[in-house]
């Protein structure tokens, strides 16, 4: 279903190396024109940052939520856990009145979907548990072997 009216969208790459290459954000800004496709819309600004999604400080999302206000915007993302993999962060900002559209997911409205929101940021939080998990495991292993 084409979008209609003002978006910002807002893209997350993990490492400098990510937004250097561009690859990470070029696969993002093709996920929110498609997910946008073709419709009346309007996109006010994108905005990059280049951060691990574990930290809750991030300059660049404050700005697209600035611009989100101020042009009384929807705030558009590419996958869930480009926002965050963290549910507590997430629900902040929905709980704030945050109007968000991720492209990798249907339009979330009503009980139904804060319900689907909460448990696909469970999810998207568990995949970075083990990711981090895993890389402990194997740095640990790495050092065993000297």
């Amino acid at each position: 279903m084409p979008a209609h009216g003002k978006f910002v969208a807002y893209y997350r790459v993990s490492t400098d190396r990510q937004g250097r290459s561009g690859l990470g954000l070029d696969a993002q800004r093709e996920a929110v024109q498609e997910r946008l496709n073709g419709g009346r819309w309007q996109l006010i600004g994108e905005f990059v940052e280049v951060e691990s999604g574990k930290r809750a400080k991030r300059p660049k999302l404050d700005a697209a939520l600035a611009a989100y206000k101020k042009h009384k915007a929807k705030l558009i993302v590419a996958k869930l856990d480009r926002l965050s993999r963290n549910v507590s962060f997430l629900m902040k900002l929905v709980d704030s009145g945050v109007d968000v559209l991720f492209a990798d997911l249907p339009e979330l409205n009503g009980a139904m979907g804060r319900f689907m929101l909460t448990t696909m940021a469970s999810v998207a939080e568990l995949e970075a548990g083990l990711v981090s998990e895993r890389t402990k495991a194997a740095l640990k292993a790495a050092r065993a072997r000297g």
